[in-house]
């Protein structure tokens, strides 16, 4: 009998740490593979696979879920197994990893973020974007965030994909929400809102926006809200106007921009405002520690010798009443035990998907990572993809070319057993397919897609009945 890796007798025993997007193309890519027999355990610290679709997609934008179907084709591969709600580094360790895998892929995002550092940051009120999408979305982490939405205003920090969501979820109606699966505690306080007015504050001009034309289209349809956009605010600088001259979907951002401008207010309740050139300096709270004012930096556009046009500020201030900021600046990933990590980017270091030493660069045999973490935050969820596809090319070649240093235990129940002995209750894929079920059963009941468990107990009840 054969015991060459890849092989029939002995596949080729793929550990996935995460189980978002990234995590799931690389398994359909190497389940899919010509070049060798391979068997893929997933393991995720939730209980529920899917990641950023599951938790990050906004409610409103069940057409970007659906892209979960391909997940669970992969899912029902039977040389896959799902191990959800163990953590890495606490329930299965990178040794535990090593001892039972032939290779590991990393693909476990960004889940942290980027701050303003600014004065009055850390007061009640002011959060991550990403805290408040996970709030939402349901995310058990964040079931009990509970932003005060008893204010009028509202600043969003950034001019992403991310921004746009968090600004129109605070702009819609709960009529328009309640058809969705946003979680039930966020509906509920959704409904009480004071907000009216939301600020969406750009550091740098309409020419640099992120978000894409699907996203500013969406503005124009809100039931309660008209966008407002200063149309001095969209006047292009020369170095502006060059760089987008063969970009469409900048030049149709700012079309949107400009369509918006004129239409100005309609006398609806609320209003989305688009600001450029500014950068919060402050955030100011009153002598009972609760937000009321910003204070904003009026900036300039200066092109850079490589050809970035930055801003800078111009020592000009202003301050807008809100109470309630939201930042959405970047993202960044968290070091994970054992595995290096770039403390400059918040990536783990790699080359084409290799994972490297941080200091020395050197290549650490049988480790590799896809998504975020592998190369930052840029993209979209299908951008995963082709990402993921590249590191999981460089495993097979490694794979060929003899490179990996093979398990020294790759019976798959040792796994079973290990997790077992440590009182780890994972669930498995046909556990998350009962909790799936019940999840959409109930939606059914009231016309929604699903209506989301938020708690891990909760889950785990679900599948014990």
């Amino acid at each position: 009998m054969s015991t060459q890796i890849g092989t029939a007798e002995r596949p080729l025993r793929v550990a996935i740490i995460g189980a978002g997007p990234s995590g799931f193309y690389a398994a359909g890519g190497l389940l899919k593979n010509k070049k060798a027999d391979v068997t893929v355990d997933m393991f995720e610290r939730l209980p529920a696979p899917h990641g950023l679709v599951r938790y990050g997609v906004a409610p409103d934008h069940q057409n970007i879920k659906a892209v979960s179907k391909v997940y669970d084709r992969t899912a029902a591969d039977p040389r896959f197994r799902f191990f959800g709600n163990v953590e890495f580094g606490k329930d299965i360790t990178h040794d535990d990893i090593k001892a039972h895998y032939d290779a590991v892929i990393y693909a476990v995002g960004t889940p942290s973020d980027r701050k303003l550092n600014i004065p009055g940051e850390d007061l009640p009120n002011s959060m991550s974007a990403t805290e408040f999408v996970a709030w939402y979305n349901g995310h058990p982490d964040y079931v009990d965030l509970n932003p005060d939405l008893s204010c009028e205003a509202a600043l969003v920090v950034g001019v992403g994909n991310v921004a746009m969501d968090v600004a129109r979820i605070l702009a819609k109606s709960v009529d328009e929400l309640k058809n969705t699966d946003i979680a039930d505690h966020a509906l509920a306080a959704l409904a009480e809102s004071k907000i009216k007015d939301i600020y969406v504050v750009a550091r740098r001009g309409p020419a640099q926006i992120k978000f894409t034309n699907v996203e500013i289209r969406e503005m124009g349809h809100l039931e309660l809200a008209d966008i407002i956009v200063d149309p001095a605010e969209l006047k292009l600088d020369a170095a502006s106007s060059a760089a987008i001259q063969n970009d469409t979907a900048a030049q149709k951002n700012i079309d949107y921009l400009r369509a918006y401008s004129e239409i100005g207010s309609t006398g609806k309740p609320r209003r989305v405002h688009f600001r450029f050139l500014l950068s919060p300096k402050e955030i100011i709270a009153n002598d009972e520690g609760k937000i009321i004012q910003v204070k904003l930096e009026k900036n300039r556009l200066r092109p850079t010798a490589t050809g970035y046009i930055q801003s800078e500020g111009i020592g000009e201030y202003e301050t807008l009443d809100v109470g309630m900021v939201l930042r959405s600046v970047g993202y960044r990933g968290v070091p994970l035990p054992g595995v290096p990590f770039y403390e400059r980017w918040g990536t783990i270091p790699n080359k084409v998907g290799r994972v490297t030493e941080a200091d020395s660069e050197e290549v650490v045999p049988g480790e590799y990572v896809v998504g975020w973490i592998k190369r930052g935050p840029s993209g979209v969820i299908g951008t995963n993809k082709p990402d993921a596809l590249e590191s999981v090319n460089s495993l097979l070649d490694d794979l060929q070319q003899g490179k990996l240093p093979g398990a020294p235990d790759p019976d798959p129940e040792a796994v079973d057993k290990l997790l077992h002995e440590r009182n780890v209750r994972y669930v498995t894929i046909d556990e998350w397919h009962k909790i799936d079920e019940i999840e959409r059963a109930r939606g059914a009941e009231q016309g929604r897609p699903r209506v989301k468990f938020v708690s891990i107990e909760d889950m785990l009840a679900a599948i014990e009945e």
